[in-house]
């Protein structure tokens, strides 16, 4: 069991590596479109460790509101950052993959079921300052685009706004 998580552990800091060496770069970029040359095409990573499916009836999903448009990447799968978007991946208990949250519109989001570890990618154009909040309001993380495809733990994550 302990050579089946150090295998795992070992193949989850390569593909975190990998993808931090092909995801640098600046964020700004011409008018949002729905896939031009400003998409960046990053690679999801591996599922967590200690991920497993739960059971239906235990299981939530992560939310957000207002809404946005999700979708869903499979572990160490690739997939799409429109230019424009602040996406984040959270882990999805009830698909075993990636929930991702494509957030455009200027708000403060209220998020539920975030746990865990995941990651965001920050393609929004102009340079604003995006902010994760704790559940008392307070700044836990302030950011902006660049920088690549960024771990992050949502478990003490309440609110983001993404400018």
């Amino acid at each position: 069991m302990r050579v089946k998580r150090s295998v795992l552990g070992m193949v989850g800091i390569t593909t975190m590596l990998l993808t931090a060496a092909f995801t640098t770069g600046s964020a700004e970029a011409a008018a949002p479109s729905e896939q031009g040359a400003s998409a960046r095409v990053l690679v999801a990573p591996a599922a967590p460790a200690d991920a497993r499916s739960a059971p239906l009836a235990a299981a939530s999903s992560p939310g957000i509101s207002p809404g946005v448009t999700t979708s869903h990447v499979a572990p160490s799968g690739s997939y799409t950052c429109n230019s424009g978007y602040l996406c984040t991946l959270v882990w999805d208990p009830t698909t075993s993959d990636w929930k991702m949250f494509h957030l455009y519109t200027c708000n403060r989001y209220s998020v539920y079921n975030w746990d865990g570890n995941g990651w965001y990618f920050d393609n929004q154009t102009g340079n604003p300052t995006s902010y994760l909040y704790n559940q008392g309001g307070g700044v836990v993380k302030s950011f902006r685009p660049g920088g690549g495809q960024q771990g992050q733990d949502w478990t003490p994550i309440y609110s983001i706004r993404n400018c």
